[in-house]
């Protein structure tokens, strides 16, 4: 091929590009047309919702005995027997004998204080008789010698010191024997309440001394969780500085929850006091819940140790409002909305906080929309978007 060919052969390859290039830019689709994106900002909110009842106050605690007592004998003497109940985990009731101690040599006391007070009976009626005699005869003494008689009478010749004293010596000897019978009375150690046996240390044959401790007892009638709250907590409490320990009262409802077996059961109780002395690490307010018959009914019981989640029940304003916890700024205010899409700002006086609530009161609506998410400053009367998640 001629070099003539081939520079025609070129130009015409780039001039039919050139004139498919300018078809196919001239056939092209035209764009769609689209708004520009709003620069309104896009907010989730939720209903502030109205508050019904009391406040609830959340604390937790350990479980502790409402009383718990040291076991041991009032004399010494060696163990004769031992209750099968008395062992650890053991339940005993009121007035249940837990052991008894070996009583032949108490017994033998008693009957010696029992003979010492019939001799000492009978040691009266003699002293009895002769002051009576002695009297007798100082009156006839006194009528036929009268002016012999003028004077006082010798006690020692009435035996009124000698009477006295057999008086004295019945009372000694009767008090001696209330020793001895008390004695006796005490190689039988009872249980002073229904209550169930932490540990015991005493086994048939031993022998024990007044006062050593020989097991742990406590109360299985009610047991107690103390709960640390801030002052701002406390004043929920309906009359907590009103209320008399172990009274009773059961006005303040509390409910006691505890997961035993990946499940929260939950038992019902109240306030029955509050410490009157700020704990010094926290300085926090200690307040005694107490629960009854922790070990009846259905469900597993409250173990002494267990750590237990509480919910009182405070007081129960007129009017208050509940929110989600991330509806609160800084400053306990809340960014509400009117007409749907313009911002104001509420400031609110927290009552309550949980892990997800607020309970406020403050200038809203029942059911006023609250902003959640979707900006971070707000002014009043702030335009903003809302959606279909609660708003």
């Amino acid at each position: 091929m001629s070099r003539r060919k081939s520079f025609l052969l070129s130009t015409g390859i780039l001039l039919g590009s050139v004139v498919i290039a300018v078809i196919m830019v001239q056939l092209r689709p035209e764009p769609p047309l689209r708004e520009p994106p709003s620069r309104v900002p896009f907010v989730t909110t939720a209903s502030a919702v109205p508050g019904e009842g009391a406040i609830p106050v959340y604390g937790a605690g350990t479980v502790r005995p409402r009383a718990e007592i040291d076991v041991s004998a009032q004399i010494n003497g060696k163990v004769a027997w031992v209750s099968p109940s008395f062992q650890g985990g053991g339940r005993v009731s009121e007035g249940q004998t837990l052991f008894r101690i070996d009583d032949a040599d108490y017994r033998n006391r008693v009957q010696q204080a029992l003979a010492n007070v019939a001799a000492q009976q009978v040691a009266l009626l003699q002293a009895e008789e002769d002051a009576r005699i002695a009297r007798e005869e100082y009156e006839l003494f006194r009528k036929r010698e009268p002016n012999a008689a003028s004077g006082a009478a010798n006690p020692l010749a009435l035996r009124e010191p000698q009477l006295a004293a057999a008086r004295a010596a019945l009372a000694r000897d009767s008090a001696a024997l209330a020793d001895a019978e008390l004695a006796l009375a005490r190689t039988e150690v009872q249980a002073p309440f229904t209550g169930i046996v932490r540990n015991e240390s005493v086994d048939l044959g031993q022998f024990v001394a007044a006062g050593q401790g020989v097991g742990r007892l406590y109360a299985s009638d009610a047991v107690e969780v103390v709960v640390p709250l801030s002052d701002a907590e406390a004043v929920l409490i309906p009359d907590l500085w009103g209320l008399r320990a172990g009274d009773g009262n059961r006005r303040v409802r509390a409910a006691v929850s505890a997961e035993y077996g990946e499940r929260n059961h939950e038992r019902e109780g109240y306030v029955d006091r509050a410490e009157a002395a700020l704990d010094e690490q926290t300085r926090t307010i200690d307040v005694v819940v107490r629960v009854p018959r922790p070990f009846s009914g259905e469900g597993p019981p409250l173990l002494v140790g267990q750590f237990v989640e509480v919910r009182i029940d405070g007081v129960a304003p007129e009017r208050y409002f509940t929110v989600p916890r991330a509806a609160l700024r800084t400053g306990n205010e809340l960014w509400a909305l009117r007409g749907n899409n313009l911002v104001t700002i509420v400031p609110v006086e927290v009552l309550q906080r949980s892990d997800e609530m607020v309970y406020v009161t403050g200038d809203l609506e029942a059911g006023q929309a609250v902003v959640l998410t979707g900006i971070q400053i707000a002014t009043e009367g702030m335009v903003v978007r809302t959606g279909d998640s609660g708003g």
